[in-house]
């Protein structure tokens, strides 16, 4: 299986989001993780609203540093906004999707975000798999 690592700023919107998305669609390709380089502690209520809405249980995710995630090679790291302030992370390939930090927006802008990470994950399985 293709490990997978999502990562933000807090590992509290983007990559958790990422992350629930990635378990839904490539649950039995992917191993999957998702970190901060500068943790909250605590999942953005927001998005455990925003999943469950699809049905999603994020409750069980917790926000995690990248010293708390395997130290292994990744076969693809995508960031989200801390960009090159993750060097510690060994991958073979990375990506930078940039998408903004909705922590702060409504609802119906939060859900457009959420709905755009599930259309980059959608997108990134498509890639590894053909």
């Amino acid at each position: 299986m293709k490990k997978v690592l999502f990562v933000c700023i807090e590992n509290s919107c983007r990559s958790q989001l990422a992350e629930a998305f990635a378990r839904i669609h490539a649950e039995n390709v992917w191993q999957v993780y998702s970190s901060g380089s500068n943790p909250s502690g605590v999942v953005n209520y927001k998005a455990i609203t925003a999943m469950e809405e699809l049905g999603y249980d994020m409750s069980t995710h917790c926000s995690k540093s990248l010293e708390q995630i395997p130290d292994v090679v990744y076969d693809v790291v995508i960031t989200m906004g801390c960009g090159d302030r993750c060097p510690s992370v060994r991958a073979i390939k990375r990506e930078d999707w940039n998408i903004p930090d909705p922590k702060h927006m409504d609802e119906t802008a939060f859900r457009e975000v959420r709905d755009h990470i599930e259309k980059q994950v959608l997108g990134l399985l498509d890639r590894m798999t053909t």
